[in-house]
């Protein structure tokens, strides 16, 4: 019994240990870090930029829930597509 318990004991430490160092998910299931529909997708560890589109209806999203008004959503607007 003794023989088989360290081994056990040591091959169970090491895959924790891996598992943890190298970001494995073992049972299957997705990432849910990399992307999100109603988020901005990470590569890596870096944030990557919003689309001039996603600004927009990121802009929008913000209007429809109150937290900017209609007049600040009209200037955010032009401000992104350049216009005034």
């Amino acid at each position: 019994m003794k023989k088989l318990f360290i081994p056990l004991l040591a091959g169970l430490l090491a895959m924790t240990f891996l598992t943890g160092c190298l970001d494995l998910r073992l049972g299957g299931g997705t990432k849910s870090d990399t992307t999100n529909t109603d988020q901005h997708p990470i590569v890596g560890q870096q944030m990557v930029a919003p689309t001039l589109g996603q600004q927009l209806i990121d802009l929008q999203k913000a209007r429809e829930a109150g937290a900017i008004s209609d007049q600040e959503y009209q200037e955010q607007r032009a401000k992104l597509l350049g216009t005034k």
